[in-house]
């Protein structure tokens, strides 16, 4: 089984989402755009912006929580930078 740790950017709301999901990214994607109740429902323009692939559940969920910890747009931009340069 396949964990994906992921980073969300909404335009409308200028904000990023992390997340983690053992779904496909394409199908959790389509739920974040959906029209439901939860943080991301009410934005419909939610791209997949990074990405992390884990083999290990424990191991993905530890690397969210890490990530939701910096509350830092700086430093979740500069490691979506990285991703995009190397």
């Amino acid at each position: 089984m396949t964990f994906h740790v992921y980073i969300l950017f909404s335009k409308r709301k200028n904000q990023y989402y992390v997340g983690y999901t053992s779904d496909s990214l394409e199908s959790r994607l389509r739920k974040h755009n959906s029209d439901h109740k939860g943080f991301t429902g009410k934005y419909g323009d939610w791209r997949i912006v990074y990405k992390e692939q884990y083999h290990d559940k424990v191991i993905a969920l530890k690397r969210e929580a890490e990530i939701k910890k910096w509350k830092s747009r700086i430093r979740i931009e500069q490691l979506i930078a990285r991703a995009k340069a190397g």
